[in-house]
């Protein structure tokens, strides 16, 4: 994919979507989470990338702070050499000019100490917040609005407690959200070890049994408190299917189990999906597909779970360590994970957006589209990457 607007015919051809289109490197004014705190100790700065554009988030005193990883003298990033001269300060590899993690601005050049730059310029500088052991990073402009905008219901709670896994996959932030929120994607998971393993009642996939435009609503006002997202009704608006024919013989089954879940499923700008419950009763997950660059995104996972007291949270990292990250974070999604890879060569030029052939119960997906369209705060281009 080349960045930047994509062809004009294309955008001429995905009615109501344009933009979302056209959305290669993601959405600005928005917070993403790039990392979980425990990824940040003290005085040990991370690379990240957002939205193609490259960062460095680094913990002094607690506090942590982001900073754009280019010096600004000949572009090199700071992270191809990391040097920290005090703990408030980091040095370029390449001619010594130093910045201020907490301004950016350039406060001292060792190989040139007197220089008339000294105190005028400064790297640029991201907002940063860290919630639930994870760190959002804020791309854009002006005062960023609350951090609650940008999660999901429930994500926030005092009692919530988060777990995650964090991953680097290739391909496209659109097909990461697209096939996470997909109503009937759940094929690709039909011989997960979850599926066995917690004995899931899990159909092959659904038939609509009413119009399709009953199938997903759309949160477009304040009723989620500034959120804005889709929610998938097809699980109450369908048939679920369970025999599979092909040639009027079964070939397949879904899995009859006892545990119910996923009864509610949503999506959310910027791009967050959340499904309750899962992998378990009285579980969430929460999961970001985060613009890193055109090719790639963040596979932010969380699994959430509502705890009293110290000895239900002891309860609930022991079970994550030991089934839910091996099971569901690994074992189901990373059918996800290849099935992205999968979608990128034909997207790759865009004209997937107009050869795909959409069937009835894909209406959630487009619905999802023209809302992230519409509600989005801004298109992140090219040259906000390189400004």
């Amino acid at each position: 994919m080349a960045t930047g607007l994509v062809n004009e015919e294309v955008l001429k051809r995905v009615k109501g979507w344009a933009p979302y289109v056209d959305a290669k490197l993601g959405f600005r004014n928005h917070w993403y989470p790039v990392a979980f705190g425990s990824d940040i100790p003290e005085g040990e700065p991370l690379q990240a990338k957002l939205c193609g554009e490259p960062l460095l988030i680094n913990r002094v005193d607690g506090v942590l702070y982001c900073i754009k990883d280019r010096c600004l003298h000949r572009g090199v990033p700071l992270s191809t050499k990391l040097d920290c001269k005090t703990k408030n300060t980091i040095t370029c590899w390449y001619h010594a000019w130093t910045y201020r993690w907490d301004d950016g601005s350039l406060c001292d050049i060792i190989t040139n100490p007197s220089s008339a730059l000294i105190g005028r310029q400064r790297l640029k500088t991201y907002p940063v917040q860290e919630a639930k052991g994870c760190v959002f990073v804020f791309l854009g402009d002006g005062d960023p609005p609350p951090l609650a905008h940008d999660t999901p219901p429930g994500f926030l709670d005092d009692d919530m407690v988060i777990r995650g896994k964090n991953r680097i996959i290739n391909s496209n932030w659109r097909l990461g959200v697209e096939n996470g929120f997909d109503p009937t994607h759940i094929y690709i998971h039909k011989d997960s070890i979850l599926v066995e393993g917690n004995d899931l009642a899990l159909p092959l996939g659904f038939a609509p049994a009413g119009r399709p435009e009953d199938s997903y609503r759309i949160i477009d006002t304040d009723a989620e408190g500034g959120r804005r997202g889709v929610y998938d009704l097809l699980g109450e608006a369908s048939v679920p299917v369970f025999e599979g024919y092909v040639e009027g013989q079964m070939v397949r089954e879904g899995h009859f189990g006892e545990t119910r879940v996923a009864n509610d499923i949503s999506i959310w700008l910027p791009g967050v999906l959340k499904v309750n419950p899962w992998p378990n009763p009285g579980l969430n997950q929460f999961e970001w597909y985060v613009p890193r660059e055109e090719n790639s995104h963040y596979y932010f996972q969380t699994i959430g779970k509502r705890c009293a007291n110290d000895e239900e949270t002891a309860g609930f990292n022991r079970d994550f360590d030991a089934k839910w990250l091996p099971m569901a974070l690994e074992g189901f999604n990373d059918d996800d994970v290849w099935a992205r890879e999968a979608m990128v060569d034909f997207y790759a030029d865009d004209w997937g957006w107009v050869k795909e052939m959409l069937f009835e119960p894909d209406m959630a997906i487009v619905a999802w589209r023209k809302l992230a369209s519409q509600h989005n705060r801004g298109l992140q281009t090219l040259a906000h990457v390189k400004a």
